[in-house]
Parts: C-alpha cells; structure tokens; sequence
C-alpha cells in the first residue's frame, strides 16, 4: 500500500470519500445554498409583489397574451403597461400551479444557488477554490435581504453569465462573441435589468481598447460597436420588440419617488451590517496588497459601487459583478492559483443532485410555505369582500394579495405604472404629511373603503371623521368605511367613541 494514499492521520480514504471529494467546488457551493434558501424558504414569500407577479403570470398562460393596459387597479385602469419580466412571471405562474408555494421558492432558490455557482465556478479559474468560496460567500451575505421570490433572482445567473462573456472578451482585447446574444435576448424577457448589460459593454470595450496595441484599436474599437448593435437589436426580440426598453426605462423614472420605496432607498451605514463589513474588508485588502487597476475597471468598480449605495436593491449587483471585474487584474498581480488536477467524479456530481433532489421534496412535502402574514390581511379582505367594497384606498402592500383576490387596487408595487407624482401624493397623504391632501384622495377617487395597517397615521384620523367607521381591527390591518349619506367630514374629539 503507497503511504500517499493515506490521510495526515494515517488512515485510508474509503471510495466514498474519494468519489464525494471529485465533485467541484461550484457544486458543492450551490447545492448548499439551494438547501439553505429552501429551508428558509418563507423568507422568500415576505415580498407583496410576488403575489401580483404570479397573477400576471397565470393571465398570460391563460390567455396566451401579454399585458398591455393595465387591469388591476381602478385608478389606472386601461393606463398603458407592459411586463418587462412576462417570463419570469410565468415560470413563477407554472411553478405555483404545480407546487403551490413551494413552486415559487424552489424556482427562486434555483436562480440564486445557479447565479452563485457560476460565480464560484468562474473565480476558480483564477483562484483556489477556498478563496472563490469565500467571495462568494460574502457576497451571498451581502445580497441575502433581496433574496424574494421575484423575476430579478431568474435573471442573475443570466446576469453573471453576461457580464462574465464580457470580462473574457476585454482581457483578451478582442470583441466578445455573438453567442452571447442569446443571454441578452433572454435577460430581456426574464426582467428589465438587461439595461444594465446592454450599458456595460461601452465600459468593457473601453478596458479593451486602453490595453489594446495603438495599432488595434480602431478596428477593435469597431468590432466591439458592432457587439454593442447586435446585442441592442438582440434585447429587441421579446414580445414587445423595442418597446421592452422603454418599459424597463420607466422603471427608473420614479424620481422623488424612489426614496419612499424601501428597495430603492440608499445603503443604510447608520449601524454596522454586512455590506458595510465585507466593503471595509475589500478596501482594507486593495491597501493592503496594492491592487492595481485600469483606469477603465476603476470607473466600473465605482459605478457598481455608486449603485449599490444610491439603493440598496442593487447591492446584490455589486457583490456578483465587482468580483468578475477585479478578478483577471487580481490574479494577474497575486499569481494565479496553481492548477490541481482533478479526476471529476460524476459518480459524485449524480449523488449530490439526486441528494438535493430527495431532501427538497422531503423538506417540501412535509413544511407548509406561505407568504408573509403581514402582506395578506385575508380576514381583513373577507369584510370588505361581504360589504362589496370596490374602491379602497390602501398601503402599498396589501396591493398584492388584492390583486390575487380580484379587488381593484388604488395602487401596488407597479410604480412604474402610477409614476412618481402619484405615489409621492399617496404616500405623504398616508403618512398625513398632506392632510388636505389625504381628504382629497378619499373624495377625488370616492374611496368607499380602506385597508390600513394598525400604525399607519392615516387610520387614526379616520377614527375621528364622523363620515367614516372602523369595521374591522387585527394585527394586520383596519378597515374603515364610509358612512352612508354622511356629509364631508366633521373631526370628533380625541376618544370620542369609535
């Protein structure tokens, strides 16, 4: 027996151990975090827009069509709309219908563990898989409050794979392939982030050409632009040709909006979080190995950076993409990781699926998902429902689970639709930063219902108006109607009865 086949303390591996230490690290990797996001999968159901999404999605298949007005709200009704993640939203649909909650969350799981996966496959290419499990690692960390069942986490492993061709193509200073449109076109069905690959290509192209040959760079300068077209003209083919990219444009029009939605709001350094620890954990490794980049990749770390920090939603951008982008420059300067030959097993890869296979369906089979209660006031909504209750005004999210119940909302996590001036009104009116302005929301759309949550201040003041009446009181929400025939509201003094 050769002594190098035993362990450090003397004993033999068995043939399992072996087979099981063939399977690659990415695997590993992601089968962990699969599990991990299916055991915690109700954190994935906490978001309101994963009920509209699925409705929307159920439409589409239904009706084999895609939205173009709205049919959802009563304040918007017939207003032009169109899904930029129409995909996505039916993946959502089919996965629901065949699984009920559990669908969604194992379809979520899959792009998230999928997107980390090819992160960690990709980072050992230059680095020892220990290191490229602890970038992604963090930035796992660094992106979990987003993990919801929504489209973008369908989009992310399309997302790195992209962004990833890119990299390639600018390290070797040559144009990247055109089989790589076929990410773009499906990027651009899936969610309306494909804006974001189609805006980093100027950049890349721009690293390529700083350390190209002066020789090279005009006819490499026009290779890249005519990339640029083909994926321009590529992210067209959706069902709504070039109108995808004025839909997803719109998104971004919110204005003044945008800070009264949580996801948009700017990265909070009020306490110390995660974000905060691995971002001083990078500029305390840059300082202290001296990274060095090009002035190109300088400006593409910063603008991922600066979008992380202008809001939090994107943060999970930066914690994917600043690795890609750093990577080649890294290795380049450390050295690379020396290459360890590797028999792999696909003994082993066959065992670990089939092993996260048979722990899913158990997990699933016998755990019960659901959505977060505080997004689905459902008795709430059986009150308003027995007093035909057809036009409530409501806090954003309880828009969502209105949708699934067929009631018309005042508005929901379409902000793209309502626009910015409209939600700031409704948002300040809510909050009773506009008083006037919330007395005039209640007469300008002749609310006959509302659904509020207990703290929300508006809900207070109604308590006071003698044209409206609480009818219903839980921990989820209050519902409070309009007095028939009751004149324009009179203020009761505080504790007056109810």
């Amino acid at each position: 027996m050769s002594i190098a086949s035993l362990d450090h303390i003397g004993h033999k591996p068995g043939t399992a151990g072996k087979t099981l230490g063939q399977v690659p690290a990415w695997l590993w990797f992601g089968a962990g975090l699969f599990l991990l996001f299916v055991i915690g999968g109700n954190r994935a159901l906490q978001d309101a827009d994963t009920y509209w999404q699925i409705v929307v999605g159920q439409s589409i298949i239904d009706h084999r069509a895609l939205p173009q007005t709205d049919v959802y709200s009563f304040t918007r009704f017939g207003a032009p709309w169109m899904s930029s993640s129409w995909l996505a939203q039916v993946l959502y649909a089919a996965s629901y219908a065949m699984a009920g909650w559990a669908g969604p969350v194992i379809l979520a799981a899959l792009g998230t563990a999928a997107a980390f996966a090819l992160l960690v496959y990709i980072l050992c290419r230059y680095f020892s898989a220990a290191h490229a499990i602890i970038v992604a690692m963090a930035a796992v960390l660094m992106s979990a409050h987003h993990f919801v069942a929504r489209p973008h986490l369908l989009a992310l492993p399309v997302m790195v794979g992209w962004v990833y061709g890119l990299v390639k193509a600018s390290d070797a200073r040559r144009a990247p392939s055109l089989s790589l449109l076929p990410l773009i076109i499906l990027w651009a069905n899936l969610h309306g982030g494909f804006v974001l690959g189609l805006a980093l290509i100027a950049p890349f192209a721009l690293d390529a050409l700083w350390n190209a040959e002066a020789s090279q760079r005009v006819s490499l300068a026009l290779r890249w632009m005519a990339f640029g077209i083909c994926a321009l003209v590529a992210s067209w083919i959706t069902p709504y040709g070039w109108n995808s990219l004025l839909a997803a444009r719109q998104i971004l029009d919110l204005g003044d909006a945008m800070p009264l939605i949580a996801e948009w709001q700017p990265a909070d350094f009020s306490s110390l979080g995660v974000f905060e620890i691995c971002l001083l954990a990078a500029v305390a490794a840059a300082l202290w190995r001296g990274i060095v980049l090009s002035p190109p990749r300088i400006l593409l770390v910063l603008g991922l950076l600066h979008m992380a920090l202008s809001h939090n939603r994107n943060i999970e951008v930066f914690a994917l993409l600043t690795p890609l982008v750093v990577a080649g420059p890294l290795a380049a300067q450390l050295g690379r990781a020396e290459a360890v030959a590797r028999t792999r097993s696909w003994i082993g890869v066959v065992a670990v699926v089939l092993g996260v296979v048979v722990a899913t369906t158990a997990f699933a089979v016998s755990h019960a998902f659901s959505p977060m209660a505080a997004q689905t006031p459902a008795a709430a909504v059986d009150v308003l429902k027995a007093r035909k209750a057809s036009r409530i005004l409501h806090n954003a999210g309880f828009g969502g689970y209105l949708i699934t119940q067929g009631i018309p909302t005042f508005f929901d996590g379409r902000g793209e639709l309502y626009g910015a001036a409209f939600l700031v009104k409704t948002f300040d009116a809510l909050a009773l930063r506009d008083v006037d302005g919330f007395l005039g929301l209640l007469d300008s759309y002749k609310i006959d219902a509302t659904l509020l949550t207990p703290d929300t201040p508006a809900a207070g003041l109604l308590d006071r108006l003698d044209s409206w009446q609480r009818i219903h009181t839980d921990g989820i929400a209050v519902v409070h109607v309009r007095k028939p025939g009751a004149a324009n509201p009179a203020v009761k003094p505080e504790g007056a009865a109810r």
